[in-house]
């Protein structure tokens, strides 16, 4: 994939994967795939929130340096 993905489709994508999960329609071939899938894709949006909590941080920390 050459587009960077987002933390909101990364999100949608999970929740897609457990609504597959959860109405039977998932493989059982492709469970342990998807379940890999879903926590890379939770790693993603864990070090996204963490990201922008320090970023968001560094701005609130100028802004209160400035005055």
């Amino acid at each position: 994939m050459t587009k960077k993905k987002t933390y909101t489709e990364a999100i949608q994508e999970i929740e897609e994967i457990i609504e597959s999960v959860e109405s039977g329609d998932l493989d059982v071939d492709k469970l342990s795939e998807k379940v890999k899938e879903v926590a890379a894709l939770l790693t993603f949006c864990k070090d996204k929130l963490h990201n922008t909590e320090e970023e968001v941080q560094k701005i609130l920390d100028s802004i209160q340096g400035d005055d």
